[in-house]
């Protein structure tokens, strides 16, 4: 893998077209500092986004460091500072935050939201919910694109981000939470996927690529579920049509009808 790993894989996806707008979360960390270098060599009209949860005592340096970074790089910076309701789980409430300020950030600009998930986060992401969420859904992992929200480096891991950044010079925050124990998707990257790493050096690749497969098979098998309920928007079926399908067609428009 080349140090271009990450350019090649973003322009594969078609997800930062060339001239259009586009918000890039923009955390300060490796991931995110290299997505938002790689959507201004792929010609994007960036504005980061960088939000200030306010949980760690050295989060204003985080603001920063990001400030500091777009001003070289010559990108407008939105900052936004979302305190928490501490009503359930910290990393939840503070992912959602970030997601509905990204998304009303690009309803004004007419602009999708990028988030900048590598292939190592969706390993990561799989692990954990085959863990803790029952159902095949779990193993569909991340999707590269939901609604206005694009992951354009999926395809590539962890490491080639830092690499992309190191090879141009760009300096990078580490959040102390994704090394801290308390968190289960903290486990899970410094416990879980060094013994799967051990077992095949490949497992991270191996996994996501077997997310984007199930993934793009899910999406055919609604395309038909939705077929044998005669269309979208259709809210009843009679139980002769809905008995001839195949059981797990069934399962899938009986969900659709339940929805």
């Amino acid at each position: 893998m080349t140090v271009e790993a990450p350019l090649e894989a973003a322009r594969r996806t078609g997800l930062v077209p060339s001239g259009e707008p586009l918000v890039v979360m923009l955390s300060g960390g490796a991931d995110s500092t290299c997505l938002l270098d790689v959507a201004l060599r792929l010609g994007a009209r960036v504005r980061a986004l960088h939000v200030d949860h306010g949980l760690r005592p050295d989060s204003a340096e985080d603001a920063r460091h990001c400030g500091q970074l777009c001003e070289r790089l010559g990108v407008p910076l939105t900052v936004e500072r979302a305190r928490l309701p501490g009503s359930g789980n910290v990393q939840a409430e503070a992912r959602e935050a970030r997601y509905a300020l990204a998304e009303r950030l690009g309803a004004e600009l007419g602009a999708d939201h990028a988030a900048a998930h590598t292939l190592s986060d969706q390993a990561e992401t799989v692990v954990y919910r085959l863990a803790t969420s029952p159902g095949p859904r779990a193993l569909l992992g991340m999707a590269p694109r939901r609604g206005r929200l694009v992951r354009p480096l999926l395809e590539v891991p962890g490491s080639a981000t830092r690499a992309w950044c190191r090879d141009r010079g760009l300096s990078w925050r580490e959040d102390p939470s994704n090394a801290d124990p308390r968190f289960a998707r903290a486990r899970v990257r410094a416990e879980v996927m060094p013994v799967l790493h051990d077992l095949s050096p490949a497992a991270e690749r191996t996994i996501a690529r077997t997310a984007r497969l199930l993934r793009e098979e899910a999406e055919v098998l609604e395309a038909a579920a939705v077929e044998a309920l005669g269309g979208p928007g259709v809210a009843a079926v009679s139980a002769a049509e809905l008995g001839a399908q195949p059981r797990a067609l069934r399962r899938l428009a009986l969900r659709r009808l339940a929805a």
